[in-house]
């Protein structure tokens, strides 16, 4: 009976989680619009160091026990770090300098089309007419959100360089979520999470070090920068990576990947209470694309189809 109770609460609590991670992810849009005062790579580099420092007192027995499989692992690990930690990371918060949180948002939803359209590519994953049509919906909401609204803009590429950057970052946090899918590995979730974003932060140095001599670095006595770190790390970082693989061990990755469709809501409503950014009325346009785009597009093709 205990350990049906147990489960019990496990459920339960995954099902919260399930509705509290895409804030948690929400959080770090946020702060690529709010902490500009520290330099995006010196920024990504904290949050990064800061997971991986936090993660590593309970993962250790576990890096050890599989320190071979690390060998083995290091360039996967690198290239995993340089594009989840140091493209997904830096270039989010280079381009939240002049990109609106909700535009982040909704650009970054569109970008499990690039996993769908890969998987196909590379390992013959089936692409449905669903998923066609939802690619489709997803590029239009996108379209919608980049070009404000207006054809002309569109046809014209008027293209802010916020937009541009978020975008790139968007396309290589799909190539990510696919490697990190494929690639084998013999490190569990969490292990695997805090050597990759050690080799992010390894990644991310010499960026960080050449930011701070070409441009400058960030204050180490302002309390802001460590609370901008802090923040990070635990809650977009940890908190949410953390959340995301209970929900997966606990519901399963079909039930837990429906939380993303969440997502652009959560950033929506924090960036308009948090920061005074009101959603424009091409923001509805492209969530209204969006969101059922990315159903369509992440929904598994049903047996037998």
């Amino acid at each position: 009976m205990p350990s049906l109770a147990r489960r019990s609460f496990s459920r339960r609590l995954a099902w919260a989680l399930l509705l509290l991670s895409p804030a948690m992810f929400a959080v770090n849009m946020l702060m690529a619009r709010y902490a500009t005062f520290v330099p995006p790579n010196a920024l990504a580099l904290g949050r990064w160091l800061g997971v991986a420092l936090l993660l590593l007192p309970f993962v250790w027995p576990r890096l050890v026990r599989h320190r071979h499989a690390l060998s083995r692992e290091w360039p996967d690990l690198l290239l995993l770090g340089a594009l989840g930690m140091w493209i997904c990371g830096a270039w989010v918060y280079i381009g939240g300098r002049t990109a609106p949180a909700l535009n982040i948002g909704l650009i970054y939803a569109a970008s499990p089309i690039l996993v769908v359209a890969l998987g196909r590519l590379l390992y013959r994953e089936r692409l449905t007419a669903g998923r066609l049509a939802g690619i489709a919906l997803c590029l239009a909401g996108v379209a919608a959100v980049f070009a404000k609204g207006r054809i002309g803009n569109l046809l014209s590429v008027e293209f802010t360089e916020g937009d541009l950057w978020i975008a790139a970052a968007s396309a290589c946090w799909g190539v990510y979520s696919v490697l990190l899918k494929h690639r084998p590995s013999a490190l569990d979730p969490l292990t695997r999470l805090c050597a990759i974003a050690f080799a992010g932060s390894l990644v991310l140095l010499p960026f960080a070090v050449g930011e701070a001599v070409l441009w400058h670095g960030p204050d180490f006595t302002d309390w802001r920068t460590w609370v901008s770190w802090l923040v990070l790390a635990l809650i977009p970082g940890v908190g949410a990576y953390g959340a995301f693989a209970f929900c997966i061990r606990e519901l399963g990755p079909s039930v837990t990947s429906v939380s993303m469709y969440l997502g652009p809501l959560y950033v929506g409503i924090l960036a308009w209470i948090i920061l005074g950014e009101a959603p424009q009325w091409y923001h509805f346009v492209g969530t209204a694309l969006v969101l059922p785009g990315l159903f369509l597009a992440t929904r598994s093709p049903a047996k037998g189809a």
